[in-house]
């Protein structure tokens, strides 16, 4: 189990991760022009960024791994340059800003890469069109990596049957159980080897952002109060 990946002292580790990247619209965008999330600053994206509201967990994640790894002044920075390049206010899912960004409402957009795959595998036509119309990409992949969202399990305390609890998670990081995950979420298995959902193969590898993911929640009532002042709702 890769330690970024373990609560430090053991309460609970992830079982699967999801990788929090950018999708863009092929026509109004060159991958050339992407680099790094804290680049969607920049005021050349002014009025063509999308992004789901920064209550939602995963955003929240977001920043909160970018206060460890650049400090929570210039990451309230970013989130102020963010802001002020959304081409408009945050609403619905990550399927919506998928949607949004290959209709032409924004050209770039941070979403989770299972989402994209889902549509993918659609058997709705429209949906596998706005995959046709769009494409990822892997930030910071020549710094620190992308940014990792995990599903996790821990032990309850109070747990009546910690012996058992302790086994199934003990099954659900072996590679039988890790197995039924990638296929069946198009999430990343965490054990090393196990195969990929093919859509979710074809995007090939990527650094990870290595930041332990317990610091997401330790830095969560800073990062409420960032995007507060932000003005990201």
């Amino acid at each position: 189990m890769p330690e970024n990946l373990r609560e430090p002292s053991g309460l609970w580790y992830g079982l699967t991760t999801r990788s929090r990247l950018l999708v863009y619209n092929q026509e109004a965008v060159q991958p050339s022009e992407l680099s790094t999330y804290e680049d969607l600053a920049d005021p050349k994206w002014k009025g063509r960024v999308c992004v789901r509201s920064a209550g939602n967990v995963y955003n929240q994640s977001l920043v909160g791994s970018m206060i460890v790894t650049i400090g929570a002044q210039v990451t309230e920075e970013w989130a102020k340059g963010l802001v002020a390049n959304f081409a408009r206010q945050p609403e619905g899912g990550d399927i919506d800003q998928i949607k949004a960004v290959a209709a032409g409402q924004c050209d770039v957009a941070i979403v989770n890469h299972y989402y994209w795959a889902r549509l993918a595998k659609s058997d709705d036509a429209s949906d596998r069109e706005a995959v046709e119309k769009t494409a990822l990409f892997f930030p910071n992949q020549e710094d620190r990596g992308m940014h990792i969202n995990i599903s996790g399990m821990g032990l309850v305390k109070s747990s009546p049957h910690p012996e058992n609890g302790i086994a199934f998670m003990e099954y659900l990081v072996s590679e039988e159980a890790q197995k039924v995950f990638a296929q069946s979420n198009n999430e990343y298995p965490v054990v090393e080897g196990v195969a990929l959902e093919p859509i979710v193969a074809e995007l090939g590898e990527f650094k990870v952002d290595t930041v332990n993911v317990s610091a997401y929640g330790r830095n969560n009532p800073l990062v409420n109060e960032i995007v507060d002042r932000a003005g990201w709702e």
